[in-house]
């Protein structure tokens, strides 16, 4: 196999992405992202060090691009408005990018500098959306957690299959927003 030309790190991180996303998180391998790039497994080497890696890196740039989708859905809408649009892309990124999402939840060393700033980046933009309701410290601290629990716990168990019923998804996740949203609002 010829060395592809514009084989940079960047390049190994997005074919890992594209391997979990199109067949699963399980089978982003260093052999696997080699094939897809049109490279030598060892060539992988001059830009990662190993599969730990990869996975961390792909966590971290994964998260920065949901801090991306939730932070461009937010702008130019407010309270009620901002909480709904951030949940409902939240929801379409872990659709669209299931084996990208998989590995932002699944990284294993949240404590990594990387992985820390990019989770920070996007709790912050939770926060500022929950800012214009000037809760005290501890409830917004609250109000962030919940909301993101919320958002993860749907998507993981509508990804997992256990909304088989044939009531419309799409209605049980925004009356679910819409109750986060009133419980907000009475801490206020």
């Amino acid at each position: 196999m010829a060395i592809r030309a514009g084989l940079d790190r960047q390049s190994v991180i997005r074919a890992a992405a594209e391997i979990a996303d199109g067949e699963g998180l399980g089978n982003v391998t260093l052999a696997a992202v080699a094939d897809r790039l049109g490279v030598r497994k060892p060539s992988l080497y001059n830009h990662i060090n190993g599969l730990p890696e990869l996975r961390r890196e792909l966590a971290i740039w994964g998260t920065r691009q949901l801090t991306a989708v939730i932070s461009e859905a937010a702008i130019g809408k407010a309270r009620k408005d901002a909480i709904l649009a951030i949940a409902v892309a939240y929801r379409s990124f872990a659709h669209q990018r299931p084996g990208l999402y998989r590995a932002i939840v699944s990284t294993p060393d949240r404590n990594c500098p990387g992985m820390k700033a990019a989770i920070e980046s996007m709790m912050a933009v939770i926060k500022a959306v929950l800012e214009p309701y000037n809760l005290a410290d501890s409830d917004r601290t609250h109000a962030v957690r919940g909301l993101r629990s919320l958002m993860h716990g749907f998507v993981s168990l509508e990804a997992a299959g256990w909304f088989a019923s044939p009531v419309d998804r799409e209605e049980s996740y925004h009356q679910l927003i819409a109750a986060f949203i009133c419980g907000v609002e009475a801490l206020r």
